[in-house]
């Protein structure tokens, strides 16, 4: 069965859990389908260019797959590429897409179908915008849209499975209960080996939030000038661990009284900054923030910043997991380790065991 992201019942993103693949007849896809969607989904057909009715959509939210509802692009991800059919730089997951080789039309092309059903979308080229340098184009007809306030509608019965058993490296979630919270507390390579360490996490991935899609790639960030801040984006258990704690861990892996920036490295792309998803998360921060302050816990002002979560766009592919995969680079040794060990000493229970 492939391992997919979808929506829970609370509209989240969860995942990758286990979903059985969706398969129907030739006449019951005849039932389910109109023609043109038959035609595009099942017989690998390509609609007109510019006739596509999802190409100038611009409201946000959820791209789905038309025969099976799988989950597929976000509207966050979403760019005019000219081309004449509506074009995304990244999936919303990507063990959601299948790729295969198409040989057909005299021309070598990598051919995009949903996962799950193996309808057809499209395909995928390398002619994309940063920061994946993707363009994924698709037919409107191979695509179902959901409005960003409707996305709890699209609440998938794998969601409810329980979590795989985890192993060494593990990152499946609970599907049922996990959550997000993004921080930014200066270099993601550091905030990203301290959190990875804690019971209840089961996955952190660095990211860029605060500016544009646009300019949501790591050349671009480093010029401080993007309105963008290197922050985590981390999925977690809230029965083993709880929002409130995270913002303990989050005060005690940077230096919360630096304006922009940590130690050496400065710019805005590295201030200190909760990036909330909900007002109970905005409120939680500022108590926190309150709590440190009349305990006096640091000799200078708290500088933390306190930004709604418009958009996460994920970091470059080399940038995730960066200190496990690069133990012995000067940086990490220096840097990115010693926060961790840090983190480890002032919270023992919290920490997975080794």
């Amino acid at each position: 069965m492939p391992k997919v992201h979808v929506f829970n019942a609370q509209g989240e993103l969860v995942g990758p859990v286990e979903s059985a693949k969706f398969v129907l007849s030739d006449a019951e896809w005849q039932k389910r389908l109109t023609p043109e969607q038959y035609e595009v989904s099942r017989d690998k057909g390509t609609e007109r260019p510019f006739c596509g009715t999802l190409l100038d959509n611009k409201q946000k939210g959820i791209y789905t797959c038309i025969g099976c509802g799988l989950p597929l692009f976000s509207s966050a991800d979403k760019f005019n590429s000219g081309t004449g059919w509506p074009s995304f730089f990244q999936p919303i997951g990507k063990a959601n897409i299948a790729e295969i080789v198409d040989s057909s039309h005299g021309m070598r092309r990598t051919e995009i179908l949903c996962a799950r059903c193996d309808g057809h979308l499209g395909h995928v080229f390398d002619d994309g915008p940063r920061p994946t340098g993707l363009r994924y184009c698709l037919n409107s007809a191979s695509l179902a849209f959901t409005p960003i306030e409707d996305v709890a509608k699209l609440a998938d019965p794998a969601a409810n499975q329980a979590p795989a058993q985890a192993g060494a490296g593990d990152k499946t979630a609970s599907a049922k209960t996990s959550k997000t919270a993004v921080f930014a507390g200066g270099c993601f390579w550091c905030t990203e080996a301290a959190f990875a360490q804690l019971k209840g996490v089961s996955d952190v991935e660095s990211g860029y939030a605060g500016g544009e899609a646009a300019t949501a790639n790591y050349q671009a960030v480093c010029g401080g000038d993007t309105d963008h801040a290197e922050v985590i984006r981390v999925t977690y258990d809230p029965s083993v661990i709880t929002y409130d704690t995270l913002l303990d861990v989050f005060f005690d892996a940077h230096d919360p009284t630096q304006l922009n920036g940590q130690g050496a490295d400065l710019g805005t792309q590295y201030r200190s900054s909760v990036f909330y998803a909900d007002p109970a998360q905005k409120q939680a921060a500022a108590a926190k923030i309150q709590q440190l302050t009349d305990k006096k816990a640091y000799p200078r002002k708290i500088v933390t910043q306190l930004e709604p979560l418009e958009e996460f766009f994920p970091a470059e592919a080399y940038h995730q997991d960066y200190a496990d995969k690069n133990p012995n680079q000067p940086y990490i040794a220096g840097h990115a380790y010693p926060l961790a060990c840090k983190v480890r000493a002032k919270h023992p229970s919290l920490v997975k065991p080794a």
